[in-house]
Parts: structure tokens; C-alpha cells; sequence
């Protein structure tokens, strides 16, 4: 890992075993891209990369030189209006109202390690020499305007985490219009661009196509991430797959409104933005004010699309994830929402903890309904005090009942709504999202606090920890039901309207950082109907979340295996459910609910009492299973074999550090009759171990498993038997591999 900077040829050029990045001052004094990809040799001069020539209806900068125009230029941060027409980095509208700007290479500075981006979430080092971090300074002589980027290209991996800064150290009032975290200039268009879109109960389905000349985006403007579209993309070329092929991936690292798009010119030149999406933001920086974007980050790999993903789950594990909770496995729940919705009382709720304790269970959640008058989702929201009527000793005494089980509790909070029947409204009706003389949105019932104003978030902090302070809670569960509408404060004046959006992520992140900063051992789960605001930003605070409220076993194969792109096993929140499950009333085997939500944090979301006693006995097996390897299904290296978007069948893998241990999740949709003959190719095991196969006692070496693959045909190849138990529409099985002394 290295940083270097050539002062005779101006070239930056930033490398570790993975990749190199060289970028250049021009001779305009802006800075241009010059190469991003896999690892070459350093050298004093990489200039000839930068290629110019005269073309026709093109403005150039300099007088005297035809071909040195910023249109045909790949460049780092650019700017619109000054010979580039494209879509630009940053704009910043000034007190005559011009928007040009001329941003020129000031100085750079290069430190080990990692910066803290001010009240964002980002990736960070525990030590310097995991990482080094490259300042370049710019300035805008005219305004006084400074942007600061930051480049940090990790140790390990071929990570290259990007931010900037920006300085108004003039004398007039600037405001930014445009600030995105990240600008990439690619020198072809020769990628399919691959995003995981979808809505509520069908989240982080991958969605893939050529690039094609013109703008193409994905983004929200709803004040969460959404999960219309979640803030990654990935970038790879027509050959690559999951074993091989350059790959680029993208992740931002934030919670609101963003936008990531990728524009190809006339010439297929390639220019990637992503950051805050500019339709809804504008941010006023009087003299002497800052303003730090969200992080963006880049992985580059030339081994195909699971190499890329490992590389984010590693990342975001160990370097994005923080605290307590970080590396422990998860304890396996039971949430009693889909058991109760809001008809419980705490002896049924003591009665569905005391059978999830008997099948070994470690945590009971109590999910919405037990505050304020919150007997429906029309009242209570912003009272976050207990029913006494349900609790009798309150949220204390619950936990002492629970805890004297054996188990630990969990809690529902939605801490950024409210509902007008509530006694925080009214005492506080000012305190909500609306825009003066229009009428109200409401979404459940409910309306979004204003969260950019610090005495609202002090207020909603106080009721939640005043709870936390007097019970023995060790999770917690933090919803959001609701998107923005009529985004106005009344905290702020109009001339700061703008930067409402982003200053209620802003207050979101801060309650966050206090609550666990005072209560360390706590567990967040991030929430918001599911999977609308499952992005990097929560990971920072809750390393795991609720990733969809669809807890369909056939359902969650698509969500899931979307999600794994960037995010890792221990962030996804999955569930065994009851059936016919209450999304799609679908009736699945309680075997292959299991078997989906182990690739996950696991837990059930039902009324263990109402199973029969055989099913019963399965959860008690499926809970000594999880206990046994939830270390290598949540923090193995995870594998996709095959994709639910291409077949009948889905299949995936992970392998424990050592390469001693596998187990291999496979699915199949709707069953088959005189069928084929099945095997998968697996990934990851050490060519020369002997692995024995817990379903069927045969031992395999490493390289057959891999090259010749592992048989899994089942009944459905044939006449199935009459007797036969497993032939059946979504059937799943896990295979167990263990590494044995050689045969």
C-alpha cells in the first residue's frame, strides 16, 4: 500500500497489491484520471495516458491549444459550463448568481490511516498501517470556495474509499447545489451495470443491463435510502460472472436521498457520480462554514462478482461495523409481531417466551404495542412509555420475568414518527415535518418528527434512554414506516429549506452515536418497514437489520441473494415464520424456512406454541444447528453457486476460515418429475482436504467437490417413490462438509 506523488510529471499514483489509481494535475491546474484497475508497476510518468485532440463544436480552455478541452478530458471532481457539458461533481451558486467555478490543485498532504468523517458514518483503521489517506486541496480563486478530497486506498483488498470536504474560506455566502461524494471517469462503456432495485416485500432484486449512450440512475428522493433502490451498483464486463471478470462495485455509505448514475458520452467515455442526490439538496455555507459529504466506496477485482462481494463483507464487517457487537455471532430470537400483532398481554407474551426458551432460544422481543395507547397503528407513536394495562411493572418488570426464564429481552421503537394521538404530539405539534398552509400526508397513521432539530432529537433520546437506564434490555429493534412528504421545518429559515432532507439523516446518526455510545451491549437491529433504509450508513450503528418485511421462505432466496452483492450474512436480519406465511400466504416446509433464514442472523417470528410436537422437535434441531455453525454462517466466506433469477434452483455456500468446514444452502422452487441429474460446482475448499458429507456419508477431496462438483439429484431425477418424504414443490437441504485427516 502506497501513496506516491512524481513532481516532475504531476502524477498521483496510489496502489496496493490489488489495484492502482493515478490520477494527474492538468495543465489548467485541474486534476484529471488517468487509470483505475488492476495493480501496474509505478513509473515516473503515467501522462500519455491523458489523450487529447482537436474535435469539432468543442470550447477549449486554452486559447492557443485546439485539443485541450474539458469535454473529451476524464477528469476527478469536474465542474459544468467551463468546456465540459457533462453532468458535474459539484456546483456551488454564488452571491451574483453564477454557478461557474474554477476548482485548481492547491496542495496534498498524505497520513496513514483514516480520518473520521464528522457526524457520518464511513469506514475506518485501528491502526495506521491498514490504510493510507491522500488530501488533495482545490480552490476556487474567485469565491474562496476549497474543497478538500480525500482518497483512502485500504492495505488488503482492492478497496478505495472516497469523500470531500469543502471549505468556504471567502468573504460572501456560497451554497452548494451539488456536492457528490464520488466522480469516476472510466475511458469505455464496455460494462453491464447491475443495481438491486425492487419495493417493500421484494427488496434487492438484481436488475441488470448494458450501458447504452445518455444518463442511466438509480436514487431516492423519499428521505430514506428506499427500497425502491439501494445505494449500490456494480460495474462489470459482458464476460465476468461470479468466478471471474474485471468487476467494479460502488457503495454508499449513507441513509437519505442519494443518486448514483452513470452517463456515457458521444465518444463512450464513462462518467460515474453518486452521492447526495442533488433534486433535493442545497446547503448555505456562510464564511468560515464546512460541509463533508457522505463516503462512497470503490472495490475492484478481476475475479468476478463473489470476489467483489467478499471483499465488502470483510470490509463491513470488521471496518464499517463497530462496538460490542461487531464480531460476537448473534443471539437467535424470537419476535412475537407476526405471533400477537397488538393483541398480547404479558402473560401470553411470558407463555410464548417460555416455549421459545424450551426449544433454546436466547432472546424475546416485544415488537409494536406495548407504549402509550398504542392498541392500533392510529395512536401512541412518540409516548415511549409502558401500557400499564399490558405491563403492569412496566418494561423493568418484563425483563426480570423474561430474564428469570433464562432469556434476554429485546424492544420495538419507531423513535422518528409520531402519531397525532399521542401525548408527545400534543404537547409538540410543531415538531413535525410539514410544509406551513399545505395540507398533511400521512403514511400508517403517522407523521415524521423533525429530526434536523437538535431539542426534537434530545427529547425522543431522554424517553429512549430512560428506558434503557431501568431495564435489563440487550436489543433493540428501530423502525421506520414511513418516507418523507411535505419536507419543511419549522426550525429553519427559508433559506436553509434545502437542507432539511440531509440534516434529518443527520439527527437520525446522532441519536444513534448516543444511544450506543451509552449503552455499548445493546444490540440494534435498523429497521424501516423492512428493508427502506438497509444501507452501509445503518451498518454503522446497528450491524445487522430487518432486511424485508417478507418473511417467505421462496421470497427471501431472491432478497437475500440480491442483498449478498455488498452486504454481509451477519447484517441480514431473517426469519422462520408461520404458514401460509402473512405475505404471500404461501405454505412452505418448516424445514426450508429454516434453511433460508440460517443465512442470515436467524430467528422466528411465530408462536412456538402452536406448532405440533413434531415440529417442535425440528425447531429444537434447527436451534442446536445454528448453534453449532452460526460462527461460519455468519462470518465465513460466502459463496452464490446458483442464481434464484435464472432457474428453478438456488444454491449458495460458506466456508469457515480455515477451509475446514462448508455448508451448502440449496433450493428448488417447484418440483419435478423424471428429472435430471443435478450437481453443484462448489467454491472455496482447499483442493487437497478430504471432506466428508454429513447427509451422505461419502468423502470427497477438495478439488472434486469444485471441478466435478456435488451430486444432488434427489427423487425428482425418476419416478419418485410413493413414500418419498423430500419431493416436493420448494424442497432445500443443507449439506453439511467437514475436513477429515487424508484418506
Amino acid at each position: 500500500m502506497t501513496i506516491l506523488y512524481h513532481e516532475n510529471s504531476k502524477v498521483f499514483h496510489l496502489y496496493n497489491d490489488t489495484i492502482s489509481y493515478v490520477m494527474m494535475i492538468l495543465k489548467n491546474g485541474h486534476l484529471g484520471q488517468l487509470y483505475y484497475g488492476k495493480r501496474i508497476r509505478d513509473r515516473e510518468d503515467f501522462s500519455y495516458f491523458l489523450e487529447t485532440c482537436e474535435r469539432p463544436m468543442t470550447a477549449r480552455v486554452f486559447e492557443e491549444d485546439d485539443a485541450f478541452s474539458l469535454e473529451h478530458i476524464r477528469q476527478e471532481y469536474p465542474v459544468f459550463g467551463t468546456t465540459d457539458f457533462r453532468q458535474p461533481a459539484v456546483e456551488v451558486l454564488q452571491e451574483n448568481g453564477s454557478r461557474i467555478s474554477d476548482f485548481v490543485y492547491q496542495s496534498h498532504s498524505v497520513k496513514g490511516g483514516k480520518p473520521k468523517l464528522s457526524g457520518l458514518p464511513a469506514t475506518y483503521t485501528e491502526a495506521d498501517e491498514e490504510a493510507e489517506t491522500l488530501t488533495v486541496t482545490l480552490r476556487d480563486a474567485l469565491t474562496g470556495m476549497e474543497i478538500e478530497l480525500l482518497y483512502t486506498i485500504f492495505a488488503e483488498g482492492g478497496i478505495l474509499a472516497r469523500s470531500a470536504r469543502f471549505l468556504n474560506s471567502g468573504e460572501q455566502t456560497l451554497r452548494l447545489t451539488r456536492a457528490m461524494s464520488l466522480s469516476l471517469d472510466l475511458p469505455d462503456r464496455d460494462y453491464v451495470w447491475q443495481q438491486l432495485s425492487g419495493c417493500w416485500a421484494r427488496e434487492c432484486h438484481v436488475h441488470s443491463r448494458k450501458l447504452e449512450p445518455g444518463i442511466q440512475a438509480i436514487g431516492s428522493m423519499r428521505g430514506n435510502s428506499s427500497h425502491e433502490h439501494n445505494p449500490f451498483l456494480v460495474l462489470r464486463r459482458p464476460h465476468a460472472n461470479e468466478r471471474q471478470g474485471e468487476v467494479i462495485g460502488l457503495s454508499l455509505i449513507y441513509s437519505g436521498n442519494f443518486r448514483i448514475q452513470a452517463e456515457v458520452d458521444a465518444h463512450d467515455t464513462l462518467r460515474v457520480l453518486a452521492g447526495i442526490d442533488p433534486e433535493t439538496f442545497t446547503w448555505r455555507l456562510d464564511p468560515g462554514e464546512s460541509f463533508q459529504t457522505p463516503e462512497a466506496v470503490l472495490v475492484y477485482t478481476d475475479q468476478g462478482l463473489n470476489h467483489m462481494s467478499q471483499t465488502f463483507h470483510k470490509l463491513y464487517q470488521r471496518r464499517l461495523a463497530r462496538g460490542y457487537w461487531r464480531d460476537r455471532v448473534r443471539p437467535i430470537l424470537n419476535n412475537n409481531w407476526e405471533a400477537t400483532y397488538f393483541d398480547f398481554t404479558e402473560e401470553r407474551l411470558l407463555a410464548i417466551a417460555a416455549k421459545a426458551k424450551e426449544c433454546g432460544v436466547e432472546l424475546f422481543v416485544l415488537d409494536d404495542g406495548w407504549f402509550g395507547e398504542r392498541s392500533s397503528d392510529h395512536a401512541g407513536l412518540g409516548d415511549w412509555v409502558a401500557n400499564r394495562r399490558r405491563l403492569p411493572e412496566g418494561i423493568a418488570g418484563l425483563a426480570d420475568r423474561v430474564e428469570e426464564l433464562g432469556m434476554k429481552l429485546g424492544l420495538w421503537f419507531e423513535p422518528e414518527m409520531v402519531n397525532k394521538d399521542s401525548d408527545f404530539y400534543r404537547q409538540h405539534p410543531d415538531w413535525i415535518l410539514g410544509t406551513p398552509g399545505r395540507s398533511q400526508s400521512q403514511g400508517r397513521h403517522q407523521y415524521v418528527l423533525d429530526f434536523s432539530r437538535k431539542e426534537v432529537v434530545d427529547a425522543i433520546y431522554e424517553q429512549m434512554a430512560e428506558i434503557l437506564r431501568k431495564a435489563k434490555l440487550s436489543y433493540i429493534k428501530w423502525d421506520m414506516n414511513r418516507s418523507i412528504t411535505e419536507c419543511f421545518s419549522g426550525g429553519w429559515p427559508a433559506d436553509r429549506q434545502g437542507e432539511i432532507y440531509h440534516r434529518y439523516i443527520l439527527g437520525v446518526y446522532d441519536l444513534y452515536e448516543r444511544l450506543t455510545s451509552e449503552f455499548p451491549k445493546v444490540l440494534f437491529e435498523s429497521c424501516a418497514s423492512g428493508g427502506g433504509r438497509f444501507d452501509p450508513g445503518m451498518l454503522y450503528y446497528a450491524p445487522q437489520g430487518w432486511l424485508s418485511d417478507d418473511s417467505d421462505a421462496v421470497e427471501r432466496l431472491k432478497i437475500q441473494y440480491g442483498a449478498s452483492m455488498c452486504y454481509p450474512i451477519s447484517s441480514m436480519g431473517a426469519h422462520v415464520s408461520a404458514v401460509p406465511n402473512h405475505q404471500v400466504y404461501r405454505n412452505t416446509p418448516l424445514h426450508t424456512r429454516a434453511n433460508v433464514a440460517c443465512f442470515g442472523t436467524f430467528g422466528y417470528e411465530l408462536d412456538l406454541n402452536k406448532l405440533t410436537e413434531e415440529e417442535t422437535e425440528e425447531v429444537k434441531e434447527q436451534i442446536a444447528f445454528m448453534k453449532k455453525y452460526r460462527q461460519i454462517l455468519q462470518f465465513g466466506t460466502f459463496y452464490r453457486l446458483k442464481s434464484p433469477f435464472e432457474g428453478n434452483e438456488t444454491a449458495w455456500m460458506v466456508v469457515s476460515e480455515d477451509q475446514k468446514t462448508a455448508l451448502v444452502g440449496w433450493y428448488r422452487i417447484l418440483n419435478d418429475i423424471n428429472g435430471r441429474y443435478t450437481r453443484l460446482r462448489l467454491e472455496g475448499l482447499h483442493p487437497a482436504y478430504a471432506y466428508r458429507n454429513q447427509k451422505s456419508g461419502l468423502v470427497h477431496y477438495g478439488d472434486e467437490l469444485m471441478y466435478a462438483g456435488l451430486i444432488t439429484t434427489d427423487d425428482t431425477a425418476g419416478q419418485a417413490p410413493a413414500e418419498a418424504k423430500h419431493s416436493t414443490d420448494f424442497e432445500s437441504g443443507i449439506y453439511i462438509l467437514e475436513a477429515i485427516p487424508s484418506v
